[in-house]
């Protein structure tokens, strides 16, 4: 149960849509939300700061709830465990909340295992209030049991940068020891160059920025340069984390015959025209990545267990989630930002 005399909680909500100099979100003290029969209760530990709340925040997604509370990556403790929430999780336990937070089940979809396409998905900051917060809730079917050995800090971006780029990763049907391109390198593909590490490939990373070239450098990556640079070598595939549909044209001549680009993005700006000769011809091809089962997560973070993430996480006190979408927003953040709470 929620601590006694605890009623009240503070929240960031989005105010109304638009660029971050423009004051989007406000932190305001309301009511600490109620599970319904199929839910957590979760008291947020930590909450990583996504680009998609980035996009949420600025209006780049359209509003799908008025005065939504961003935050997909929580890390939390149940508090409370509805009477048809399963026997999964119980009060004290440690669990995650991810992006997906409900399908349908019945639909085409969802029947062949393919519930990130559900037309009647639901998402956790978009639809639903999230993590920026001191308590939420979740659907018990879509809440995660975490990995041992990592912090609270070090797990919430595991939560949707590790997840989605695990995916991003399967999409980008990299073949065993082959060599992979990562355009952009903040959270969630800092995470995934050590995945494809771990599995024996080959990484180069097109990125802005001396920092975030450091970082890929010191994680393992065999060349680290400008955003729309070439890689030394030919690419067996890639995956495009920046939401900048410029690099797309750059990405797909870096590719080898037969190599595939997987777009990680919720968002992206417009894509220039492509050259069929230069950009598609010998069998390369372009592919979109659509958020993530549940079985991408579960996947995920049994890897993770598996193998210790080192995951790059600078600090902010939940009172200062404006100051991180920020600086996410204006390039100052290297590795995954998290909100303690």
């Amino acid at each position: 149960m929620v601590p006694p005399n605890t009623t009240a909680m503070r929240a960031w909500r989005v105010r109304r849509p638009g660029p971050m100099n423009t004051g989007p979100l406000e932190q305001v003290t309301t009511e600490v939300p109620r599970p319904g029969p199929s839910e957590l209760l979760v008291a947020v530990r930590a909450c990583g700061v996504c680009r998609t709340d980035l996009h949420v925040t600025e209006g780049d997604l359209p509003v799908h709830r008025d005065r939504v509370t961003p935050g997909h990556e929580v890390v939390g403790e149940v508090i409370e465990v509805g009477p048809e929430a399963g026997g999964e999780f119980r009060v004290g336990d440690r669990v995650g909340i991810a992006w997906l937070r409900h399908t349908c089940g019945v639909c085409k979809y969802c029947r062949r295992g393919d519930e990130n396409l559900c037309p009647e998905s639901r998402y956790t900051g978009w639809d639903a209030d999230g993590g920026y917060a001191e308590f939420t809730t979740v659907p018990a079917a879509f809440a995660h049991p975490l990995p041992s050995g990592y912090s609270d800090t070090e797990l919430a971006p595991l939560l949707c940068a590790g997840i989605i780029g695990y995916r991003s990763l399967l999409r980008a049907q990299l073949p065993p020891g082959g060599r992979l391109g990562l355009y952009g390198f903040g959270g969630s593909a800092h995470i995934t160059a050590q995945v494809a590490l771990a599995q024996g490939a080959e990484v180069h990373v097109m990125t802005r920025g001396s920092r975030a070239q450091q970082l890929a450098s010191k994680l393992g990556a065999a060349s680290a340069q400008g955003a729309a640079d070439p890689p030394p070598v030919p690419l067996d595939a890639a995956i495009l984390f920046a939401p900048v549909g410029d690099l797309v044209l750059p990405a797909m001549e870096a590719l080898d015959r037969g190599g595939t680009l997987a777009i990680a993005g919720i968002h992206l700006s417009d894509i220039p025209a492509l050259n069929y000769q230069r950009h598609l011809f010998q069998e390369r091809q372009v592919r979109s990545v659509t958020s993530n089962t549940r079985a991408d997560a579960r996947a995920f973070l049994d890897f993770a267990g598996n193998h210790h993430i080192e995951v790059t996480t600078p600090e902010y006190p939940l009172g200062q989630a404006d100051r991180a979408l920020a600086d996410l927003s204006a390039g100052r953040i290297a590795g995954a930002a998290v909100l303690l709470v």
